[in-house]
């Protein structure tokens, strides 16, 4: 058995122009439609006997409120029917998140929501337990660059197993803007009884950008008269932003200097810091002493 997770970014959203993508698709600002038609709400306030409005927008129960929205307001730009003039069932799946955003931004319709799922889970956790042996939960982690975890990323987890009939598995995580390190993913694996894929997040380090828990580190190499005078300099944040740090008079080499909020993000809200090490090279001189001195 082995599992792989990639990329899966498409159409507009690749590359830079996903890097700098708005999350709202171009024109008036995005809100989710209220004529979301009764029976299709219906179909996704039922629980077990539904589509699961978790599912649909990628995010575990424990989301907050603004996941739901940022993860809401990102597929909404990626399905958009004038984004996917070729594909047939963009105003379908367009309906169907609206319908699961306007389940799960209402807090009464959650919370009954909720209470169906749990209904429903507390057999289907009894028979998981039994099937344990049979069918153990596939972890996998997966390390995603720091703008991912900022701006939001969909992954495409692969899996072959040969005891799964239906053959490979191909299963797509949504990774929410604003998803801290460290977050675990979880997914029933289809056609697999009681089969669970866990995906854990890791922040990924590159060239620029080293993790140091929810912060991230980077150098910048100033000038000696930059050292020695102080003044501000430029660096570039991780989501390709430029950020003026403040670099004190007679600064020393290797000196941390922190820009709060532009980290990665935190569990508990908000986001871990920038830390910029400085970097600089003294001026050295050698000259050769005469004789007699």
């Amino acid at each position: 058995m082995w599992g792989t997770i990639r990329n899966k970014l498409s159409g507009p959203l690749t590359g830079a122009k996903f890097q700098n993508a708005d999350l709202e698709p171009p024109g008036p600002p995005l809100h989710p439609r209220p004529d979301v038609e009764p029976k299709l709400l219906a179909r996704f306030t039922g629980g077990v006997t539904g589509p699961n409005p978790y599912d649909v927008l990628g995010l575990e129960r424990d989301c907050t409120p603004d996941q739901i929205q940022a993860a809401y307001r990102w597929l909404a730009r990626q399905l958009h029917p004038d984004l996917n003039p070729g594909d047939p069932r963009a105003v379908e799946r367009t309906q169907e998140l609206n319908a699961a955003y306007a389940v799960l931004s209402s807090p009464t319709r959650r919370r009954d929501l909720d209470a169906s799922l749990d209904r429903a889970a507390r057999p289907a956790d009894a028979n998981l337990r039994t099937n344990s042996g049979q069918n153990p939960p596939l972890r996998q982690d997966v390390a995603v660059r720091p703008l991912d975890l900022i701006q939001g990323v969909a992954l495409e987890v692969l899996i072959q197993d040969p005891s799964n009939p239906h053959g490979p598995e191909r299963l797509k995580l949504i990774v929410p803007p604003g998803t801290a390190p460290g977050t675990r993913l979880r997914r029933l694996r289809p056609g697999v009884d009681g089969g669970i894929v866990e995906v854990r997040l890791k922040a990924q380090g590159d060239s620029r950008f080293q993790v140091r828990g929810s912060d991230l580190r980077c150098d910048l190499r100033i000038s000696l008269t930059r050292a020695e005078q102080g003044g501000s300099e430029r660096v570039t944040g991780p989501t390709g932003s430029t950020l003026f740090v403040t670099i004190p008079a007679r600064v020393k080499r290797g000196q941390i200097l922190r820009l709060p909020g532009e980290g990665l993000p935190r569990t508990q809200g908000g986001r871990g810091d920038l830390l910029v090490r400085v970097q600089y090279q003294p001026k050295v001189q050698i000259r050769r002493i005469p004789p007699g001195h």
